[in-house]
C-alpha cells in the first residue's frame, strides 16, 4: 500500500431467515475504525437497497457502532460472515444503484 492509502475491509454477511422483508445478504465496505462506509443489501426476491455517508432510506443505513468481527457475527445463529474482495463488493455496489 502507498502513503496515504486507507485500509479498507469487505464483508458479506448471509442472513438466514423466513422473514419476507428483510435482507439475506449484506455486504459492507469498512473503514480502518471498523465503521460502515457504504452497504448494500440483497433481498429474498431479488431487489437491492443501498446506503452510502450521504444516503439513507428507512429500511437501509450505516451502523451506527463498529462492525464486529466475522467470527462474532458468525457465532449468531443463522449468520455467516466472510471478507470478500473490494472487487466484488463493487460489482454488487454497481448492481444496485443501477
Amino acid at each position: 500500500m502507498g502513503l496515504g492509502e486507507v485500509e479498507m475491509r469487505y464483508v458479506r454477511v448471509k442472513w438466514e431467515h423466513d422473514f419476507e422483508d428483510d435482507p439475506v445478504v449484506y455486504l459492507s465496505e469498512l473503514g480502518e475504525d471498523g465503521y460502515e462506509l457504504r452497504k448494500v443489501q440483497i433481498y429474498r426476491d431479488g431487489r437491492t437497497e443501498w446506503a452510502d455517508e450521504t444516503r439513507e432510506t428507512e429500511t437501509v443505513g450505516l451502523s451506527e457502532i463498529a462492525f464486529p468481527s466475522n467470527e462474532e457475527i458468525s457465532s449468531s445463529p443463522g449468520f455467516c460472515a466472510r471478507d470478500i474482495s473490494r472487487e466484488e463488493f463493487e460489482r454488487f455496489w454497481r448492481e444496485a444503484k443501477s
